[in-house]
This record gives structure tokens, sequence and C-alpha cells, in this order.
């Protein structure tokens, strides 16, 4: 069951609420059509329900608001809009690592393409799949972890026949399993088609809420289309001709020189344009919406451009013999029955007036109510079930790691070979292939860039928070994405290491590339500028939401921060820090005499500028993250 209680949005600037008190069921074992034209709310309502957007009332699934279901997507399967995806991932890589996000085992993906008949295109990347293929992903991201509800958006839109049909027959087999669907729609045929259950607003408004064979009965009827450079005047003759023969037809004028009839046929519309010599470019019979209205009498008398033409009663239905209605007397002018000049009202009127203030305080009850109902604040968005494993999924389930390398380790091995002929530059330098013309090393800086993307990508193609324009600031996945980048960044390094060190001694020879006796503090110092570069591309993307400002945050630490600590160390020192390790030992009741030698280690990679300002940086960019988190009122 799911219960939409007095859904309100925000009114935006000067401009009225795009959804006002908007209250209706979807039953479970229906499907439940919210019909609307476009711009009547249907999305905004969508939004709303699904705690996207700010604005007031309550959306119960099963008894629930979405904010208190433990497992939302276990509950409630959305599809807005296109699937969010990097257009270079594959199908079946997709769901896979949406299958970390959701707690869902892998295997579940392969029975999804199954079921929307994807099987033939699970190897195929995301930009290059057709509308219809892309809605069918769509529905197998919305059916990931088995919901209960379906609330889609348009999901037929573009589609063709044979697509169609084979989307509804999908909702019907999940309604016919217990489940709700909820799916919004502009086309009234087809909400009379494929719904059980027609829920109709007009301007964020409800309209009528009916079932699918009382919609059918009451929305649609026949109308003849008819063209025409002469609308009013046509409109006018049909009118006229209705009223002298006491037939019930209604003309609608719609947009240019449209005109829709309804209540009269091709043959007389016809013969009526060709008595008066009215050019007529179209004629054709359709079945029309009668508007946007409740009632099966005047549902298109509201819409812009109507004119219901209803013929004059004969005299035994209430017209006098002056023609007047009602018994009033008709004296040819326009005023009606409670008009101030006709006659004095009798006892219904009287008692309609009298009722007249109770209406506007239950008017007004109804309103203090809707202003009662609960405030809806978006929250963000949850992060992955299994973090580490979406994370995995996520960096090598597209080729951009592989092509980051392939690029790095030629660049890296030509630069080293340079430099070897040069004679000028040590050996630790050219194991990294770093020139002094260069602010990092290229492998540094390539760790770098696969830190940024790993929360670049995620602000790019927002996987993780579909409609919320965020990324989930979660412990859980900021310790993913250190872990994986900075493992990424070793590995990176000891290719580039052992690349350079196996060309240098096959072009120039062994004695040129030998170990250094120093090596194992070489490659802690180079390890850790690798995985500080990767991290504070990570954090750097995370905190100002883009890869370019990640990159950014890399190449300012040997640009601007390394310059303002080196001028910092060669300021005289008048203390000194020798004997550390020892003092710390009387602090700790348990301090291994092996951690004075990585302590002391520690500090010297810290006492050099490069260390120091990787340390600073970092320490101000994780900083910076935790309190953009705690402003956005992240969970962490």
């Amino acid at each position: 069951m799911l219960q939409a209680i007095g859904l309100t949005s925000h009114p935006r600037r000067d401009l009225p609420s795009a959804v006002e008190d908007l209250t209706f069921e979807a039953e479970p074992g229906q499907i439940t059509a919210l019909l609307g034209a476009p711009g009547a709310g249907k999305t905004t309502t969508l939004r709303l329900m699904l705690e996207l957007d700010h604005g007031r009332g309550v959306t119960y699934f099963r008894g629930l608001p979405l904010h208190r279901i433990a497992r939302p997507a276990a509950e409630v399967g959305t599809l807005l809009g296109d699937v969010p995806g990097n257009p270079s991932r594959t199908v079946r890589g997709h769901l896979r690592m949406l299958c970390a996000v959701t707690g869902m085992p892998a295997s579940r993906a392969d029975e999804l393409l199954e079921g929307v008949d994807l099987v033939s295109l699970a190897g195929q990347r995301l930009g290059t799949l057709s509308h219809g293929m892309d809605r069918r992903l769509g529905l197998a991201v919305a059916l990931l972890a088995d919901p209960q509800t379906l609330v889609l958006d348009e999901p037929a839109e573009g589609l063709s026949p044979r697509d169609n049909s084979w989307l509804f027959g999908l909702l019907r087999d999940h309604v016919a399993q217990g489940g709700t669907v909820l799916y919004t729609t502009s086309d009234p045929k087809a909400a009379a088609r494929t719904a059980d259950h027609v829920v109709t607003i007009d301007a964020g408004r409800l309209v009528a809420d009916q079932q699918g064979a009382e919609f059918a009965r009451t929305r649609l009827r026949p109308r003849v289309a008819v063209r025409t450079p002469h609308t009013a005047r046509l409109a006018g003759l049909l009118g006229r001709e209705a009223r002298e023969a006491h037939r019930s037809v209604e003309v609608v004028t719609e947009s240019g020189s449209r005109l829709s009839v309804y209540g009269s046929s091709c043959a007389e519309v016809g013969e009526a344009a060709f008595r008066n010599g009215v050019l007529i470019h179209q004629l054709a019979d359709e079945t029309g919406d009668m508007g946007p209205t409740g009632g099966a009498d005047a549902l298109a008398a509201g819409s812009s451009g109507s004119e219901p033409f209803e013929p004059e009663p004969a005299e035994p239905q209430g017209h006098s013999e002056a023609g007047g209605r009602d018994g009033y007397p008709y004296d040819g002018s326009d005023r009606g029955p409670f008009d101030s000049a006709g006659p004095a009202p009798d006892a219904p009127v009287l008692a309609a007036r009298s009722a007249l203030p109770e209406l506007q305080s239950l008017i007004a009850a109804r309103s203090e109510l809707s202003e009662q109902q609960p405030v809806i604040t978006p929250l963000p968005a949850r992060g992955p079930s299994r973090p580490l494993r979406y994370e995995l999924r996520r960096v090598f389930g597209v080729r951009t790691a592989l092509l980051v390398v392939s690029i790095i380790l030629p660049v890296s091995i030509a630069l080293s070979v340079a430099l070897t002929r040069t004679g000028r530059t040590p050996v630790s330098h050219l194991l990294m292939a770093w020139p002094d013309l260069l602010p990092l090393p290229p492998a540094a800086f390539a760790s770098g860039l696969l830190g940024a993307l790993a929360f670049g990508d995620e602000f790019r193609y927002p996987a993780l928070a579909v409609g919320r324009g965020g990324v989930p600031r979660r412990f859980g996945l900021l310790v993913a994405k250190l872990a994986v980048s900075g493992a990424t960044a070793l590995l990176l390094a000891l290719l580039t290491a052992v690349a350079d060190t196996g060309v240098l001694r096959l072009v120039y020879g062994g004695d040129l590339a030998g170990i250094p006796q120093n090596w194992p503090s070489l490659a802690v110092g180079w390890s850790g500028l690798s995985v500080g570069c990767a991290w504070a591309g990570l954090l750097g993307a995370g905190v100002f939401r883009s890869t370019t400002a990640g990159l950014a945050a890399v190449l300012s630490v040997p640009v601007a921060v390394v310059p303002l600590v080196q001028a910092a160390l060669a300021a005289p020192a008048a203390r000194s820090v020798a004997g550390l390790p020892a003092r710390l030992r009387e602090l700790a009741w348990v301090w291994p005499h092996e951690t004075d030698r990585w302590l002391i280690a520690a500090l010297r990679l810290l006492s050099q500028p490069v260390g120091a300002a990787l340390a600073l940086s970092l320490t101000a960019l994780l900083c910076a993250y935790l309190v953009t988190g705690l402003r956005r009122r992240a969970r962490w």
C-alpha cells in the first residue's frame, strides 16, 4: 500500500506551488497511473514522495515513510529519467556495481538481464544503448533489490509499440505477485488501456481519483479534429446550428488553427463548413481526453479556449413561455437567477447562501491542516551496503585505469632513458623518471588523476545519488575509496620502478641501474609520494565536486605548498626534537624498540619539503571534507 498525504511543494519565488495538498493511494496488486498534462506537477509529486525535494506532507510505503525504512531499495524501486551511469561501462558491469550498492549478490545482475531481455547486450556500453534498451536497463535497476513498490516517471515515453507492450507486460507480472506500481503519464488513452487505477492531477491538485473502468467511461469520448484558418467563425456556426437543432455539441479551441468538436461527426461538421463557405484543412475522427476537470458533464469546459454549447431545452423542461429558465422571466440580458436585478431567490437559494460561511470555515480548516503536515527534508543518499566491493567494481569496470597506466608507463620509461643519457640526474630520480622541470613524476601525477576520478566520476555520473545532486558522504565509502586509490597508487609506483629499472638495464647495462644502498627509504618515500598524490586528488574532488578540482589540489602541493614549507624550514630552529622516541617510550607502557626506527623514518620524511607539504595538504583537505559533510548533515 502506497499512501501520499497532503503533498505540497515549496513555492518557487513568486510562482504558486507546483503541488498543492495532494492526497491519493496506490493499492497493491494494481497499476496506478498518475495522469496529467506536461507541467501538471507529476514529476514533482514523485520527488516529494521519494523525499528528494523540500515540501510538506508524508508518503507511507506499507505504513512507513521512506526515511524510516532500513533498506529503501528493497521497498521502493525508482525510474526517474535516463539511467545515470558512465557511458563507457558495460550493462552487466553497471548492474554488478549497483548490486554492491544494494547488498545483492552479483548473480542478481545476470537474473535481471534475462528478465528484461538484455542478455544479448550485456557486454554493450551504456553510451551505445537505444532509448528502448535504456528503459529496459532502468527497469532492471529499479527491480535490482526486488522491491515491493515501483515508482516510475514516464516509463513509456518514446517507446515503440512493441517495447511499450513489453513494458506493461512486465509491470503486470509485478503486480500479479502482490506488488504496487505507480507511473506517470500524460496520455489518457494509455492510462485507460494499461492502468487499473487512475489519479488525475492538474496544476498540482487532485482532479479525479477513479478506477480504470470508470475513467475510461467518463474521461474518453469520440471527437472530430478540425483544422481551419477560420476557427472562431466555424466554432460560432457549429454552436448556433447545434442550438437550433437542440443538440448537445461542444466545441473546444485548441492551439493554433485546430478545433475539437464533441457530440458531432465528420459528416455534420463538413456539411456545416461547406454550407457556410468555411475552408477546412483537416477533418478526422479521434478519441480524445475530455480535459483536466473531474466530471463527465463539463470536463473540457475548463480548458483554455473551450466553449461548451448546450441546446436550449423545450418549455416543459423548466422554461417559461417568455424563454426564461427555471420559472424566471427572460428580459434579453445575460443575468442569471442569482443576479440582483432578478426576482427574489427562493428558500433553497437562501439556504445555500446561509451555508456559505460554514463552507468557508471548512476550507480554512483544511488549509490550516495542510500547513500542519510534516515537513519533507531531503536526506543525503545512503552509501553502498558493500563499499569496498562497490569501489572495486567502479574502478575496474571501465577502462580508465588501464588507459592511464598504458599511457604513463611509456612516458615514464622515455623520460628515464632521456635523463640517464644526460648523466646529471641521481638514481633516485631516474627510477621515478622525475626531471627537475616537472612538479611531479608522471606516475605520481597519474595516481592523483585516478584519485580525482574516484570522486569526480561520482558527481559526473551519480549512480549512488540519483536525483539528489550529490554523493553520499559515508565513512565506509571514504575509507573504501582511500584504500582502493592508495593500493592503485602503490601498484602503479611499483610497475613504474620495475619498468624503468628493466629498460635502463637493457639500454645502458646493469651497472648503471643497480639497486641503491638506501632503497628502503627510497621505496617508502616513493610510495608515500604516490599515495599522497592519490589521496590529495581524491579529497580535492570530494570537497569541490570536480575531477579538475582534484587535479588542481594535486598540482598545488609542489607548486604552491612546497615553496611555503621550504621557506618555513629554511628559518633557523630554536628547539630540537632529538630524543622524541625516548620521551614517547616514557609515556607509553608498551613501546617496541622497532617502533623507534619507523618513527625516525617518518619524521625524516616529514622533514622533507615535499613530505611536509603533502601532510599539510592532506590534513587540510580531510578537515574540509569532514566540515562540508557535517554542514550538509551527512550521516557518518
